[in-house]
Order: structure tokens, then sequence, then C-alpha cells
């Protein structure tokens, strides 16, 4: 189940918030600038469909988000706890960082979690099948998908040469609780 937990920055043992209901996590989040969408496909995909089924599947509200960010490009990425290198690939996206473009991700099924650190907190949003998130340019995150990785997200960028982190050089990111998928699915 998707859901927002905000933490002080301080204090990753006690939240102030948890929510799982979409309309309260996109008021929270916008609140900080964080757009969170729920999306729904065009068309039924089956669990075989690849990268370009998956973008025509969800082609109007992939153009409508271009047009409103000015995303250039999109493309599709699926890990599962089969995909080579995973623990390096979960290791490069566990520390704080920031990017001169806004990260937008569509998850089209699986789960990750992404960690927005703003205004002396962490917001721990836990993306699932039909959510969007896009976190402005210049934002302090990090991401966790979990130690058996199982998702299909769709990628936006507006620079050509794609994802591009620059750490923070803050060690927070070893301070809160990683994500820990299995606990999510026997939720």
């Amino acid at each position: 189940m998707s859901d927002l937990t905000v933490y002080l920055e301080n204090d990753a043992r006690r939240p102030e918030l948890r929510t799982a209901d979409p309309a309260l996590m996109a008021g929270h989040l916008a609140h900080i600038g964080i757009l969170y969408e729920r999306w729904t496909a065009g068309a039924p995909l089956p669990a075989s469909a690849d990268g370009d089924a998956v973008l025509r599947a969800y082609a109007a509200p992939i153009d409508r988000l271009k047009a409103a960010r000015r995303f250039c490009t999109v493309d599709v990425v699926r890990v599962t706890p089969m995909t080579d290198g995973i623990e390096a690939l979960r290791a490069k996206f566990l520390y704080e960082h920031t990017h001169a473009e806004d990260e937008a991700r569509f998850f089209v099924e699986g789960a990750g979690a992404f960690y927005i650190h703003l205004n002396a907190r962490v917001f721990r949003v836990v993306c699932e099948t039909g959510d969007l998130l896009s976190i402005p340019a210049g934002t302090p995150h990090w991401f966790d998908m979990g130690p058996r990785p199982r998702f299909t997200t769709i990628r936006f960028f507006s620079r050509p040469d794609g994802w591009v982190a620059t750490p923070t050089g803050d060690t927070i990111a070893a301070r809160f609780p990683l994500f820990e998928h299995e606990a999510v699915e026997a939720a």
C-alpha cells in the first residue's frame, strides 16, 4: 500500500504523520512542492509487457506530464531480484543527492521508497503500482528499492544525459529505516 510517513530530520524513530490516504498524501506533498498522482493504464497490461507496450498504455498521462513539466524523453526500467548487480544498484541510490532536473517516476508495477529531505523533515513516500512522484530539481532526496526489488517505472527526463546525481555529503540516509519490500507485501 502506498503511504507517506513524515519524520523530524533528527528523529527517525517517531513519525509525526503516517497516512495511506492518496488525497492526504497528495496534499501534504504539494505543500512542499512535490507532485503525487495516481494513474490508471489506458489498456490492460500483461506482466510480460515490454517497454513500448507500457508507454502506449500510459500515452495520455505521459504526454500531459511531458507538456506540463517540459520533459523531452521517457524510458521504462524494470528491476527484479534477478537483475545483475542488484546490491550495487540499490547502493547507487541510498545516499542523499540532488539533480539539476526534476526527478519524475511512475510505478507501472512493484514498489520503492523515496525519502525527501526538506524543512527539517524527512518525507518517506512508499510508491506502488499506479503512483507518480515528481521531485523538483535541487531537492535533497534518496531512493530505496529494497533488498529484493521488483518494480517497473517510467522515468521522465528533461536532459538528454538522463539520471545525473549530485551528492549532498549529508549522511542522513543512514539514520532512517530502509525500505523492506517484504514487509509491505505482507501488510
